[in-house]
């Protein structure tokens, strides 16, 4: 996202159209971008020189070379015309650069151009031969297909056709015919190299472009992105000045930055907390009052990956707000409408039991009727209670609490109020846990999440002693809490609604008391799930903040 594309989006701009394969291809100058053209040039201006150099050596140094040393007059008729031809071939490359591939003809033409020279200029001792490897070489790397070993299969039958001719009139001299022919094997080995350079050269290429164009598409798709985001997105160098922005944190700003402005004179707040990231790099999260909204503006800076400076998010806390408030209305409604079904069952009875009352005169009747009342009264006193601890969650007041004497004292005070034997509750809590570890959690709301835990556990567990398993070990910078039984278990139906509020498999329970506790755990930034049967249910408290 570069700076001026940025301000022009700030400035209303619309969309940036997808750019796609096809497009980036067929763009106007892709094909004087092509490599191929570019060495399709280098190759006519090469024949270009060469023809020049054909030309002019002989004249300047007669007689003291072996150009033309054979045949004058062939020579610079062939020398003349090969001029002529390689200046045309290049002016045609820079008029009609899309016919870079098209060697036949001026490849062909190469070979017999240089297989004349060589003749009129005494045949293999002149060595002329080898200038037959530069365009055997650019055939094998500009070229395409199988066309590169015609061209070396030409060149080797011209040279030694030529050779020869030459031998025709004078005997044959095997030395020039070995010459000749270990010249033609070194056609075929630098047709064949080049031919496979060419390959590879072509894929890394065809793979780099493909690479060139799915980054722009994802560059592009990413700006699209940051410009419709929610939050608005600053970009910092290290000096503290402002290099990118979306137009997202101009409305959160109510103000207009601009590219280079130092952060201070839009955000001191910001220009603070970034001096302060400068000698941490560690991820920040902090509150400025400023901007549009009366709740302030939620800043985050992330260091920048590569770039040595900052992103500064920032995000609209009344937004956040408001949609904690929706949510909280959305879940108190769904609340209120369990609570309301939960409790016409028993204020049904209590009515119906209420009315049958004053009619009946049998006592044992009268004594069963008045004890359905006060069952379903105490159903709904404790229905109500879990209602009043739920609202508890949201004044959480975590204090460190010492973990081994709090799970010591606990399990002590719940055997004594439950009436279970102490022994039927095991304690085990690890030896790294036992050094004055302390636990962040509220301390009410801890010994109501283990107390509805070992409850449901006490229902469910054998009498013998050690049936409920509460232990405590530690993991990295917090620690776990468990609690088993030896029961039966949860059953898979069951386990997909344990957490849910007034779900029980019990006649006289709440189904509020899995619900409370998790809520509880979340409101102290704990985790509380259920883990397996083994056998029995187990249950464990995660949480990070230990000290």
């Amino acid at each position: 996202m570069t700076p001026e594309r940025t301000a022009a989006q700030v400035g209303g701009a619309g969309p940036v159209p997808p750019v796609w394969a096809a497009s980036e291809l067929a763009r106007p100058g892709a094909a004087e971008a092509d490599p191929l053209v570019r060495s399709r040039r280098f190759f006519d201006l090469y024949r270009f020189v060469l023809a020049a150099i054909f030309v002019l050596l002989p004249m300047m140094f007669e007689g003291s070379i072996a150009f033309a040393s054979q045949d004058p007059g062939l020579y610079y008729l062939v020398a003349a015309g090969y001029a002529l031809v390689a200046v045309y071939l290049l002016a045609s490359s820079v008029v009609s650069p899309t016919r870079a591939r098209d060697l036949m003809g001026p490849v062909t033409l190469d070979i017999l151009a240089l297989t004349l020279l060589m003749h009129a200029s005494g045949g293999a001792k002149s060595e002329l031969g080898y200038m037959l490897f530069v365009p055997l070489a650019a055939a094998g790397l500009i070229g395409e297909g199988r066309t590169t070993l015609f061209f070396a299969a030409l060149a080797t039958v011209a040279v030694l056709l030529e050779q020869a001719y030459r031998s025709s009139g004078r005997g044959g001299d095997l030395a020039e015919f070995v010459q000749v022919g270990t010249m033609g094997i070194g056609f075929f080995a630098i047709a064949i190299s080049a031919r496979l350079l060419a390959r590879r050269v072509l894929a890394n290429q065809r793979l780099a472009r493909e690479r060139g164009i799915a980054l722009q598409q994802q560059q592009q798709v990413a700006e699209l992105i940051i410009r419709d985001m929610q939050d608005g997105v600053l970009v910092l160098d290290r000096a503290g000045r402002l290099r990118q922005f979306n137009p997202r944190a101009v409305s959160l700003l109510a103000m207009s930055p601009q590219v280079g402005q130092p952060i201070g004179l839009l955000i001191p707040e910001l220009a603070e907390a970034f001096q302060r990231w400068l000698s941490c790099h560690g991820e920040r999260r902090f509150v400025v009052r400023q901007g549009h909204g009366e709740a302030g503006l939620g800043v985050r800076l992330v260091p920048a990956p590569g770039a040595g400076g900052v992103v500064a998010y920032l995000e609209d806390l009344s937004r956040v707000q408001e949609q904690a408030r929706q949510l909280k209305l959305a879940a108190l409604g769904r609340l209120t409408a369990s609570i309301a079904h939960e409790i016409r069952n028993p204020l049904s009875a209590i009515t119906q039991a209420a009315e049958l009352l004053p009619d009946e005169r049998r006592s044992d009747l009268r004594e069963r009727l008045i004890q359905i009342i006060r069952d379903h009264a105490a159903r709904l006193e404790r229905m109500v209670r879990d209602i009043l601890e739920l609202g508890r969650r949201d004044r959480a007041q975590p204090q460190a609490n010492e973990l081994a004497e709090f799970l010591d004292a606990f399990r002590a005070s719940f055997a004594l109020q439950s009436g279970c034997p102490h022994d039927r509750i095991e304690l085990v809590i690890d030896p790294a846990l036992e050094e004055g570890a302390k636990l962040w959690f509220d301390r009410t709301h801890l010994n109501q999440v283990l107390w509805n835990l070992l409850h449901n556990a006490l229902r469910h567990a054998s009498e013998r002693a050690g049936a409920i398993r509460l232990s405590a070990f530690p993991t990295g910078s917090g620690c776990e809490i468990h609690v088993c039984d030896d029961g039966a278990g949860v059953d898979q139906v069951s386990r997909a609604h344990l957490f849910e509020p007034f779900f029980t498999t019990d006649s006289r329970g709440t189904g509020l008391g899995l619900y409370i506790a998790r809520e509880l755990c979340e409101a102290n930034g704990a985790t509380l799930e259920y883990v397996d049967n083994a056998p029995g249910a187990h249950f464990r408290i995660r949480s990070s903040s230990m000290s």
